[in-house]
């Protein structure tokens, strides 16, 4: 843990560097990778599992079977669990949908927009030591709702070639009929171009660790859109002498336990706030099961002090956070003030960990500072917006001059002629 008490601005560009891990020659991997799965498809991927996987799979795509074998797998209270994240993420979800906007912007011109799906979409799901079941809720809901026509899901299988029964579950009750035992870079690529198995989408949705991360954004080169350019997950926690340090920790360690490369902030007001703070991680790191990944990431953590609210503020917008809880007597100040982040948590009895599974906001949020300029997976990324226009005589006639004039003055006299046809038949 590193405490710093009223950091200069000028250093606060090092501050705000995450930490993130550095792979040699991530892109070349990748490249390679992609390649290899574009030129031989399916024969591509299972050397890749093999490889990355450890296991060699006779068929990709997940069976009718091992998804009825997983529901009666799951208990029923996880299921109820479950139920509750999905009608909640339903609710929140279905309430970002928008009715056709339309204008008459000039008498006989008339203008509008309309949203259509996204046809194909691909969700990328992490397997390994912590299965994101829950993104899958985060991901498909949105997407049914939109209405795209094709979603696929890809995750990677275990050592036994077997995907966790939970993702099965999930993804069949969000209604996604085609599951891929396809994980990492070979996956980014195979939604990508497409296999003999595994359909090509138009856009990737999804978090990965940094190989993932590295590939998604290399997959928008053959004209593929992604979601966000993610990476490692994030929290800042504001505070000051009215919050509980206890409550606090306990945020701090649900963001260090996602990996090594997490990074947790703590800004206060209050000296003192810090100092009760950091002995409470101490105490609750002892009880975590994931305590060795949690203490490689609170080393990355940062106990910044602030003798102001103001500075407090423009240095949280600075950081531009994934999560930003406000656990402050002044939470109007920030909430209102607050310009630069990816999901926000107000009070002390709203911890990060009911977005990332419950309350009904989506958890595929923007990291490493992309707050400042991505919003996180909501309705609208499954969705396009499409411009429509209707002119009459009379509305070409009202704007066609100002056509001709700007169209001449630019050089482009097809573009003024155009219109100038159409007022000389209509003169």
């Amino acid at each position: 843990m590193q405490k710093i008490d009223n950091p200069e601005r000028e250093n606060w560009d090092k501050i705000v560097k995450r930490p993130t891990v550095q792979i040699d020659d991530v892109e070349s991997t990748v490249t390679e990778v992609f390649n290899e799965v574009r030129s031989k498809g399916d024969i591509a991927l299972g050397k890749y599992t093999s490889l990355f996987d450890g296991v060699q799979l006779d068929e990709i795509q997940v069976g009718d079977s091992e998804i009825q074998q997983a529901n009666n797998v799951v208990g029923d209270s996880l299921k109820e669990a479950i139920d509750i994240a999905k009608n909640n993420i339903l609710a929140f979800h279905s309430a970002q949908k928008t009715e056709r906007v339309e204008v008459q912007t000039t008498p006989g011109v008339t203008c509008w927009q309309e949203k259509r799906p996204i046809e194909k979409v691909g969700l990328y799901i992490p397997g390994g030591t912590a299965p994101l079941f829950s993104t899958i809720l985060m991901l498909a809901i949105p997407a049914q709702l939109a209405g795209c026509k094709e979603v696929i899901l890809c995750t990677p299988p275990d050592k036994q070639g077997a995907v966790n029964p939970t993702i099965l579950y999930t993804a069949s009750l969000c209604g996604v009929k085609k599951i891929f035992k396809v994980g990492g870079i070979q996956a980014i690529a195979a939604m990508t171009f497409g296999t003999q198995t595994v359909p090509s989408v138009y856009k990737i949705f999804g978090p990965g660790n940094q190989f993932v991360t590295v590939a998604k954004q290399y997959a928008t080169r053959y004209n593929v859109a992604i979601d966000m350019p993610a990476g490692p997950s994030e929290l800042l926690v504001v505070a000051d002498q009215s919050s509980n340090p206890e409550y606090i920790a306990s945020d701090l360690l649900s963001q260090a336990e996602h990996g090594v490369d997490s990074q947790v902030i703590l800004v206060s007001t209050d000296s003192n706030t810090i100092d009760k703070v950091q002995q409470a991680i101490e105490k609750q790191l002892e009880d975590l099961p994931r305590k060795a990944i949690a203490s490689k990431a609170i080393e990355n953590s940062r106990f910044i002090y602030f003798d102001n609210h103001e500075s407090a503020l423009e240095f949280i917008n600075t950081y531009g956070p994934e999560h930003f809880i406000i656990a402050s007597s002044n939470e109007q100040f920030y909430s209102d003030g607050v310009c630069n982040a990816g999901s926000v948590f107000i009070g002390k009895y709203t911890p990060e960990s009911a977005g990332d599974y419950a309350s009904g906001t989506n958890h595929t949020l923007p990291t490493n500072g992309y707050a400042k300029q991505y919003s996180g997976v909501n309705l609208d990324s499954f969705l396009k917006s499409i411009t429509f226009q209707k002119i009459s005589q009379q509305g070409i006639k009202n704007i066609g001059n100002a056509i001709e004039l700007m169209a001449e003055a630019e050089g482009l006299f097809a573009h003024k002629n155009a219109v100038s046809i159409r007022l000389k038949d209509i003169n």
